[in-house]
């Protein structure tokens, strides 16, 4: 399959093309797209160097799949113009997300609404991907009624300058800040720009974006995006309730545990449970500090942590493309 990714040279781009190689997608032709300034440079793929092209030429080329993450202007003029050349585009930006006829994909829980005529396919947000991975199970046995999140977000979620702000910071050195503040040794309670009622994009995504993927629009969700000195892997710490009881915390695990792509790291006795640090790299979504809230009935506490480049990105857009594949989805 010819599959070009947009965006190419970019931190999830660059993911994007290692885990292509990494699961061996069937790619016979890969189109590394990037801006005029990147035109011309050399990435490599399966051992092999190939040059960097603009987006029209990327557009030319015809590919079967596009995978897009440079930013949702780039996806709203070219995903279209993609797509009626016959390409399926999947898209990492907010663009299409919450647009009616769009498909906003986590593959574990909603591949299947996915079908032939669907050639633009959101992916979700990051933050978003790693919470209904972990609650979706639960939500299928019980009914979720209301989720509180905060997030502790990495700085890889705003991009390289991100990356290389809080690396200067480190090092003492003065260089260009993409945050208002000082990030390293530091807290910021604003991931993305705020909206007119107060809270920031990325907080308005977990509430909407939850609710279409799990097909669920009574599912109350209030959140809190906070940015911290981490390079890459966003950690949540999710209080949810339920309609129904959900019995034993044995059960809950298990649930958790039986979701495909959910690691349950649960053992308080031994300091076991997700990290950043050690969480990193990987594709799964891990759980712990699962415990019961003693303030009211039916509602849990929970710990969750992912790598927001991988099953935060790059990897759950590839997963999409497996299952267009695996369910002949894809006009060959």
């Amino acid at each position: 399959m010819k599959v070009a990714v947009v965006g190419a040279t970019g931190l999830v781009g660059k993911v994007m093309l290692n885990v292509l190689q990494e699961r061996n997608f069937p790619v016979t032709q890969i189109i590394p797209v990037a801006s005029e300034a990147s035109v011309g440079n050399t990435i490599h793929f399966n051992g092999k160097p190939v040059s960097v092209v603009s987006m029209e030429v990327g557009l030319y080329n015809k590919p079967d799949i596009a995978l897009f993450s440079a930013g949702a202007g780039v996806s709203l003029k070219w995903a279209p113009q993609f797509a009626e050349m016959g390409t399926t585009v999947i898209d990492n930006s907010s663009a299409w997300r919450m647009h009616e006829n769009i498909k906003l994909v986590v593959p574990e829980i909603n591949g299947g609404v996915l079908n032939k005529t669907d050639k633009i396919i959101a992916n979700p947000n990051c933050s978003t991907i790693q919470m209904v991975m972990a609650l979706s199970p639960l939500h299928d046995a019980f009914k979720i009624k209301r989720i509180v999140v905060s997030t502790y977000q990495a700085v890889t979620g705003t991009g390289k300058e991100a990356v290389a702000q809080l690396r200067s910071e480190r090092s003492g050195i003065e260089g260009e800040k993409v945050y208002p503040y000082n990030i390293d040794l530091n807290c910021l309670p604003q991931c993305d720009v705020f909206t007119d009622n107060g809270y920031t994009k990325e907080e308005m995504k977990l509430v909407n974006e939850t609710r279409k993927i799990l097909n669920d629009y009574a599912i109350q969700v209030t959140a809190t995006a906070v940015r911290v000195p981490v390079i890459g892997g966003h950690s949540e710490s999710v209080n949810v309730e339920f309609e129904h009881d959900f019995g034993s915390l044995d059960r809950v695990r298990q649930l958790m545990s039986e979701m495909p792509g959910v690691v349950v790291m649960d053992n308080i006795s031994q300091h076991i449970y997700p990290m950043p640090l050690y969480q990193t790299n990987k594709d799964e979504v891990f759980v712990g500090r699962i415990r019961r809230d003693e303030s009211q009935p039916n509602t849990l506490n929970m710990w969750i942590v992912s790598d927001n480049l991988r099953k935060g990105a790059a990897t759950n857009a590839i997963q999409i493309a497996e299952y267009l594949l695996a369910h002949n989805l894809l006009e060959q």
